[in-house]
């Protein structure tokens, strides 16, 4: 297995990358798309937690499989040619979850100045960084996967801030 990883040709890398994102993307998905059946129940941060979670295990499983992927320009060009063919790209992340915090801006739960695309891209790179750290670094690298998913959620600075009374 490990000579077909690194070959262009059917059943190497680019194809078993594939398999792996047709195996495990559709449950990442999911968790993406439940997010709709959230809207205006909860705290907004509180909905996204577990999804950060999801959303760097998800990364963890799928990345160590992608660096063979991209061992060449060859396989690199046939990856991309794979993802377009299979409509695999990014925006299949961001869609549900750019609509989900769409949905929460128009509730007035997400603050009206954010872009609601932008920091869906933002919390995905930030679950992907965290698997990227974590697969180099070990697991018990700091700060805790916990602190990390916090902290991710935490600093898109979604949520409005709550006014506070006028002194008189």
């Amino acid at each position: 297995m490990a000579v077909s990883l690194r070959e262009d040709r059917s059943g190497g890398s680019v194809d078993h990358f594939l398999a792996l994102l047709q195996d495990r993307l559709p449950l990442w998905l999911s968790i993406l798309h439940d997010l709709s059946h959230r809207t205006g129940k909860g705290c907004v941060s509180d909905n996204l937690l577990p999804v950060v979670r999801a959303g760097i295990d998800y990364y963890i499983d799928v990345q160590s499989a992608a660096l063979p992927a991209f061992t060449s320009p060859n396989v690199t060009v046939r990856f991309r040619q794979a993802v377009r063919d299979t409509g695999l790209g990014p925006s299949t992340e961001v869609t549900p979850l750019a609509a989900y915090l769409a949905a929460e801006q128009r509730l007035g739960r997400v603050r009206s100045d954010v872009d609601p695309e932008a920091s869906a891209r933002l919390l995905i790179a930030g679950c992907f960084h965290r698997a990227y750290i974590e697969m180099f670094l070990g697991a018990d690298t700091e700060p805790t996967r916990e602190a990390s998913a916090l902290e991710i959620v935490r600093e898109l600075r979604l949520e409005p801030v709550p006014s506070t009374p006028a002194v008189a």
